[in-house]
């Protein structure tokens, strides 16, 4: 349950799974100075917040895309590697008749593999925490196809403008689409 994970993660070492106050955040509240008034009307607001949160994640899930590392493979990559990073037969076979050498194959696999494992964990150590590692991962990719795109078409006015080349983003003759 995302929500309440990341009440935990913001609340848990004054408060239990549950909600209420450990009875050591207590002790440490008194001897600050705070009055038992001041210290349940703490502990009630954050477990009416907790309540909430546990509620909306029974009635109303928020939703969690499960994106892969092979989500984020290049089209390339797709044609050579499998979604667990190891490589695909038919490009084993084409690259072994190209020349390429076992050793080559061999690191390129093991490269791949560690690149899916590292993801692997990533997204797990995220999710206990309540976040959704390969959702961010996309948005950032997503968000930074379309600075490119606005970068690219503000460019293209510039260089209808008559711009000084040193002052656009890119050089116009090396430039992608």
């Amino acid at each position: 349950m995302p929500r309440i994970k990341r009440w935990i993660n913001m609340h848990g070492q004054e408060f239990n799974t549950d909600g209420t106050l450990k009875p050591e955040a207590r002790l440490q509240m008194l001897s600050e100075g705070m009055s038992n008034e001041a210290i349940d009307d703490y502990a009630r607001r954050l477990k009416i917040k907790y309540d909430n949160w546990n509620h909306l994640d029974e009635t109303d899930p928020e939703p969690w895309p499960v994106f892969t590392a092979y989500d984020f493979f290049t089209d390339e990559e797709k044609r050579q590697f499998n979604p667990d990073g190891s490589l695909r037969r038919d490009y084993i076979e084409s690259a072994r008749r190209s020349g390429t050498s076992e050793s080559w194959l061999k690191e390129k696999e093991r490269r791949k593999k560690l690149e899916v494992n590292s993801y692997n964990v990533l997204s797990a150590e995220y999710a206990e925490q309540g976040i959704n590692f390969g959702k961010k991962q996309m948005e950032e990719k997503v968000a930074s196809r379309l600075n490119y795109a606005q970068r690219s078409q503000q460019m293209e006015q510039d260089l209808a403008n008559f711009e000084e080349q040193s002052s656009l983003p890119f050089d116009p003759n090396t430039r992608w689409r």
